[in-house]
């Protein structure tokens, strides 16, 4: 994982060093606090007090030159919650970094080759009571890392396809307990009778399939901007008819010039990432299989535009 990882920055550097005129260069980013809060004193219907809050970057350089593109996007999310006595719980986690190098081969059209890299900052629980929660993630468990080389079709500065028939898809699990468990696609530790570990689990998996990645980015109407990302992967190597899904979708409502409202959600359906399943709600886990996930939150905050 270090490898891929030190391989991609010096790539950008190397990119960065050798595109030393800055006025082919666009750039720029926000930077945010969103959140909500409710709380009740002597309220006679009820509820608990609760509070949310995430912060976020997002940041982006782009560069256009004849016959060159290279477009960079850095997402980074972190939220926490509360509700009532509870404590703290993490909410949105995210951080995704994007390198998309192109060479213009017709009109519209790039030889392109892409890096996507997708981690969390946090320690992730399931909760399945106030004191009872469950280790599932951390920094670099997962981490996914996506190498591709195909075309890429820009009609306009507002949408944009990438199409590669060759893609790499390098799953690491930093976390050897989690490793071991088989999460995230990898295959299970050797356990015996007793289910002592025999031999431990590789942290690694490596995929060799094809990519789809549509994104879309504009202003609908004054002062709310739609993006949104498609991705769509097919492993040649196993099952390539089960096609991992990831759509992304952010509606930002302008209110001023430092104040905003976002509505965002993501869908996810990984076969080879299996999902705790409690038949008869128990609290036991009967069986383990892949479930469509889905996430989405509604939020305003402060921004600060570079």
């Amino acid at each position: 994982m270090r490898k891929i990882l030190v391989l991609a920055f010096l790539f950008t550097l190397s990119l960065s060093h050798a595109q030393t005129d800055t006025s082919y260069w666009s750039n720029g980013g926000t930077f945010g606090i969103n959140g909500s809060q409710t709380s009740f004193v002597n309220w006679a219907t009820g509820g608990d007090n609760q509070i949310a809050i995430v912060g976020s970057v997002n940041l982006f350089a782009n560069y256009l030159k004849g016959n060159k593109s290279w477009a960079n996007t850095f997402i980074g999310n972190l939220g926490y919650s509360r509700q009532g006595k509870q404590s703290y719980r993490k909410g949105d986690d995210k951080i995704e970094f994007n390198t998309n190098y192109g060479i213009k081969a017709a009109k519209h059209w790039y030889y392109s080759a892409l890096l996507n890299f997708k981690s969390q900052f946090a320690k992730g629980y399931n909760y399945t009571s106030d004191t009872s929660k469950t280790f599932t993630s951390e920094f670099l468990a997962p981490a996914y890392v996506k190498v591709g080389l195909g075309m890429n079709y820009k009609p306009n500065a507002n949408f944009n396809v990438f199409l590669s028939p060759a893609t790499m898809k390098y799953t690491y699990v930093g976390n050897q307990e989690l490793a071991d468990e088989g999460q995230f696609g990898l295959t299970a530790a050797v356990r015996d009778t007793a289910g002592n570990i025999i031999s431990h689990a590789k942290k690694t998996r490596t995929e060799i399939g094809f990519l789809a990645r549509m994104s879309y980015n504009k202003d609908i109407m004054k002062n709310v901007n739609f993006a949104t990302t498609l991705s769509l992967y097919s492993n040649y190597l196993k099952n390539p008819q089960n096609i991992d899904v990831d759509w992304q979708y952010l509606f930002t409502f302008k209110v001023n010039k430092y104040l905003n409202a976002q509505f965002k959600g993501q869908l996810i359906y990984d076969d080879d990432v299996k999902i705790d399943i409690d038949k008869n709600n128990d609290g036991i886990v009967d069986y383990k299989a892949p479930r469509t996930q889905f996430t989405e939150a509604f939020s305003l905050g402060l921004v600060y535009k570079l």
